[in-house]
């Protein structure tokens, strides 16, 4: 997933921008418990949060990735653990699958907590202030980069974008030829429009193009980086044992959608046995990779359900009204680093109005 692209989809709202300016105005009337109330007694439905990335500083100095994966800092995120804690009923993925089979009505407000990719900062900063608050998290991973311990593509397109000492970013497959400015923020706003662009391609054209910029660049992302690295199947598992839950989200973090069926059902399938064998439970749950209406489809789904995952997550946004036909495309609440604690309450109790809307392709 890439926040580049989410921000430039949603105008990267700030935190002086209407929906953050109507729930402080909210909260300082009082309302926002009342509309909560009000809205769970009219739809008994379930909110998923998205995050990315919990780093101790949501600006960090020197940070040549993508900032807008940055869903929290870690303080941020621990106020929002105790509203989550004080006015929702946070339930787990297998908790949820028992309601569901069990054909009982879900708790008023119930929330689950995810997270997509699988940045070692997940484990260092967000697993401990989960496990502080007593609560649990889904961790969806790419299996293929906690094999090897290489960054994502898009990460590592990002950051090459940022730091190459080029001046121009030439990519024939997409009629690009872009000068490429010297300040920093001119190269995000760059990589975020790249992104846009590649991903229209197939996922082995969209590889392709990457690895072209690796070697035109000599910028090879098996050097990796401190600041874009992914979790261990150690910490994994000892996540898994501290409570939280482990999903997929394919092997190489691939739009499935893009893939040909054959390879399409090989990243579903050998990212489920990855995870069953190494920590050592089920993977009840899949995480489209990039997660957009682009990124999965029929085929898709249908796959997923006979490679034996019980629910699968999108990255459309909105609360889910969960049914049979819901199950394999579940949308989320995105949390990004612009919302303060009244924005991410007001998101909880109206999340039609106050979360970030969908758009083709979520990054």
């Amino acid at each position: 997933m890439s926040g580049v692209q989410i921000q430039a989809q949603n105008g990267g709202e700030p935190s002086g921008g209407r929906r953050p300016r109507l729930a402080r105005a909210l909260r300082r009337a009082g309302a926002l418990p009342l509309i909560a109330r009000l809205r769970a007694a009219l739809r008994r439905d379930v909110r998923i949060l998205a995050y990315h990335r919990v780093l101790e500083s949501a600006e960090p100095e020197g940070f040549r990735f993508d900032p807008e994966l940055i869903s929290a800092s870690a303080e941020a995120f621990r106020a929002q653990l105790a509203i989550v804690r004080r006015d929702c009923a946070a339930l787990r993925f297998d908790e949820l699958l028992a309601y569901l089979d069990r054909g009982r009505a879900l708790p008023k407000r119930t929330v689950l907590i995810t997270f997509d990719d699988g940045y070692d900062d997940n484990y260092r900063v967000a697993y401990p202030l989960l496990r502080e608050a007593g609560l649990s998290a889904m961790f969806f991973v790419s299996t293929a980069h906690i094999d090897s311990g290489h960054p994502y593509a898009y990460d590592w397109l990002v950051h090459m974008v940022c730091t190459t000492g080029a001046d121009r970013l030439a990519a024939p497959e997409l009629d690009i030829d872009w000068h490429l400015p010297a300040d920093l923020a001119g190269r995000r706003e760059i990589a975020g429009r790249m992104l846009d662009r590649i991903k229209v391609l197939s996922a082995a054209a969209q590889q392709a193009l990457i690895d072209r910029l690796q070697r035109d660049w000599a910028m090879p992302a098996d050097v990796g980086h401190a600041d874009c690295r992914p979790m261990t199947w150690a910490q994994l598992r000892e996540m898994r044992e501290g409570g939280m839950e482990i999903g997929s989200h394919g092997v190489g973090h691939r739009m499935l959608a893009k893939l040909p069926e054959v390879d399409m059902r090989a990243e579903l399938e050998e990212s489920k046995w990855a995870i069953e064998r190494e920590v050592g439970a089920e993977a009840i749950a899949i995480s489209y990779p990039v997660g957009g209406s682009d990124a999965y489809d029929a085929a898709v789904m249908s796959a997923a359900r006979d490679s034996g995952y019980r629910l699968g997550c999108s990255y459309r946004a909105g609360a889910e009204r969960l049914g049979p036909e819901s199950r394999f495309e579940l949308r989320r609440i995105p949390v990004e680093r612009q919302m303060d604690a009244d924005w991410f309450e007001a998101a909880l109790a109206w999340p039609e109005l106050f979360c970030y809307r969908s758009r083709t392709r979520m990054g």
